[in-house]
This record gives structure tokens, sequence and C-alpha cells, in this order.
């Protein structure tokens, strides 16, 4: 009987100690808590706005240069390109690059003559005649195959499959 009284006695004594130990804890104040939320959340804003501000000024520069093929041709027999290019945008365009199936064929334009050099100016509303000639490029097109023809310059690019005939 001794010993039940005894560890009743010490079940006591610790629970008492156990929640001293609890009611000791302090937290943060209040105060502390309600200013950290309010530096977490302008950080966040903060954050979420500079990335909006970039995005929005990425997409309207752009929104402003867009190019499309007016028409595209392949002559399978001289192995000729022929691209009629609109700039459709509301920017100033210069193409520099043309590739067809992913190959870099820039030198073999023959028309405009500086193309290879310079590239194209190409103002808002425009049309421009590009004309590549596949056999200085190396290039043996076969008629019914299609080939994707792609141009491009700083900030824009079109490219379209193309069927030679």
């Amino acid at each position: 009987m001794l010993n039940i009284v005894a560890s009743t006695n010490l079940f006591q004594r610790e629970k008492m100690l156990l929640s001293k130990k609890i009611t000791a804890r302090k937290g943060i104040s209040p105060i502390l808590a309600t200013l950290l939320l309010i530096v977490i959340a302008v950080g966040a804003v903060v954050i979420t706005y500079a990335w909006v501000i970039t995005f929005t000024g990425t997409q309207t520069t752009t929104a402003g240069k867009m190019i499309k093929f007016d028409s595209a041709s392949i002559n399978a027999n001289s192995d000729m390109v022929t691209v009629y290019v609109r700039n459709w945008g509301t920017e100033h365009v210069t193409l520099d690059k043309v590739y067809i199936d992913a190959e870099d064929h820039t030198g073999s334009v023959d028309t405009p003559a500086d193309f290879p050099t310079a590239g194209a100016s190409l103002p808002v509303d425009a049309v421009i005649k590009i004309a590549l000639n596949g056999t200085d490029a190396g290039l043996d097109f076969v008629a019914g195959t299609t080939y994707k023809v792609k141009l491009a310059g700083p900030g824009v690019f079109w490219e379209e499959n193309v069927k030679a005939s």
C-alpha cells in the first residue's frame, strides 16, 4: 500500500513539473506575430508586382513584332524557294535568317541581294519577297515532299510547312 501512495505522489509531482514546463514556455508576442505577417505579405506583393511588370513588358514588346507568310512555294525543278513575308505587327521588323528543315541557309538567299550580309528591313504592313536558291544551298527538293521553311529576325519568326511542286 505504501508503494501505491508513493507512486501516486510521484505521479502528482511529475504532473506538476510537466504543467510548469508547459506554462513556462513563451511564444512570440501578438504584436511581433502581426508585424511578421505584414512583412511576409508585403514581400510577396513586391515579388508578384516585379514579375507582372516584367512579364507584361516582354509580352507587349513581342506582340509589336509579327510576321506571316502571304505565300510560300518551293519549285522542285529549279530548287528555288520563294516566300512573300508580310509585317502585320505594329513595329518595324528585321529579318536575317532563313531555315529549311531547321538548317540555316541564309547564305543562299538571292533576293534581296544583300540579305546574307545585311538581312531585310520590313516596315509595318510591308511585304517583301525572299528567294532562296536551293542548288547553292546544296538542297535537292523532291516534288510532293513537305519542307519546313522558317524566317527569323531579332524578336520575330514565322515557320510553315511548304509542299514542293
